[in-house]
């Protein structure tokens, strides 16, 4: 009998057709192993009629108390309308992980990005993407994030389940390995704002070809309205940069790089545009998600804030608003998945103007007690 061990399972199978009774058998596996078991819609929705983003709001609640009660997250991370997997379900390893869960991911297609990215340019300065950037991470599944946070399985839910029980068995027996110590060390802080308040650029612009021009120009904007501006290509104090050949190794360290500047910033500001498809950029999902479950400010920025219903092409209210590949397409009147649009103060224009009205809501910042930030 397994004890002390509770399960998220975490993915978007509430827009897949029948995925409700795909989720209720798996909850009925993971329970035959004697694990306890949380899924995102467990409880009812508490909303008013008609209240969308009130509805939106109670789910993400249920999603964050959940996750806040389980010991180990396992995502579906299949990639979800593009190349990148869904952004909720990202958003809640963030959670996961910023909380100290055991995160476990699976897909069917473990290949690297360059080879998924079907549509890349080759030539002699490397390979492109279609918006001109330089394809990041084409030797990986995922980004640095999901990789260096999780434990990536190729496969099917069950085959990630055997994968965690053959992990606690293993642990089970190192315990009594006298030979063994373990010393794990406690995440911390590693620096604290001084004049102005510490803002990470959670973007996928750390991927261009000029990215440090690009990151540097928005530190020095965030800097004229008095914030301090933290880039994701920077060192995080306390993380020593690895060279290595070994490829796992050095994803790992960039990524002990990322999450140690969510861990020092005061605000995360994210670019939430869509990447290599209609959903968020991994890493900066990813991101999101860690910032909020630990308490960070969110603020973020799109350029379309239309709803995504209008975004996305669907087959209209009639058909269940279903998309070319027949999920559900979201109607919570945000232009992102709810986990961003419960939680995210949401703004669209050019980058200074993003900033200028970060300045100005934070002069009287404050999370409504039903988790929706307004979009302004």
């Amino acid at each position: 009998m397994i004890k002390n061990e509770s399960l998220y399972l975490a993915g978007p199978l509430v827009f897949y057709v029948n995925g409700g009774e795909m989720w209720q058998a798996w909850r009925r596996e993971a329970l035959y192993h004697g694990f306890k078991v949380a899924l995102p819609n467990d409880n009812v929705p508490e909303a008013e009629p008609g209240n969308k983003r009130q509805l939106s709001a109670s789910i993400f609640k249920n999603c964050r108390d959940s996750i806040n009660q389980t010991t180990t997250i396992i995502a579906n991370l299949e990639t979800y309308r593009g190349m990148v997997p869904d952004g909720g379900t990202v958003f809640e390893v963030g959670m996961a992980y910023g909380k100290g869960a055991k995160c476990y991911g699976y897909t069917k297609d473990k290949r690297p990005e360059g080879q998924k990215y079907g549509l890349a340019k080759l030539d002699k300065e490397g390979i492109w993407d279609l918006e001109g950037r330089k394809l990041p991470n084409f030797q990986l599944p995922f980004g640095p994030c999901l990789v260096g946070s999780s434990k990536i399985i190729e496969g099917s839910f069950s085959d990630a389940l055997a994968v965690f029980k053959a992990d606690l068995e293993e642990a089970s027996k190192l315990k009594a390995n006298r030979n063994i110590e373990f010393k794990v060390k406690p995440a911390e802080r590693t620096l604290f704002a001084k004049d102005k308040p510490l803002v990470y650029l959670s973007t996928f612009e750390r991927y261009d070809h000029d990215a440090l021009l690009k990151l540097t120009v928005m530190k020095e904007i965030l800097s004229r309205y008095d914030f301090e501006g933290i880039s994701p290509l920077e060192d995080a104090p306390g993380v020593e940069r690895i060279q290595s050949e070994d490829l796992y190794e050095v994803t790992y360290n960039t990524f002990d790089h990322f999450q140690q500047h969510v861990r020092n910033c005061d605000i995360i500001l994210a670019n939430l545009n869509p990447y290599h498809g209609y959903e968020p950029n991994d890493d900066v999902s990813f991101e999101c998600g860690m910032a909020f479950q630990l308490g960070k400010k969110l603020f973020g920025y799109v350029d379309d804030l239309r709803p995504m219903v209008e975004l996305i092409p669907n087959g209209g209210e009639a058909n269940g608003c279903r998309d070319v590949n027949g999920m559900n397409v979201e109607d919570f009147e945000n232009p992102l998945n709810l986990m961003f649009g419960a939680s995210f103060t949401l703004f669209t224009g050019a980058f200074e103007d993003v900033v200028k009205q970060m300045a100005d809501a934070m002069l009287d910042f404050k999370l409504a007690d039903d988790l929706v930030p307004p979009v302004l």
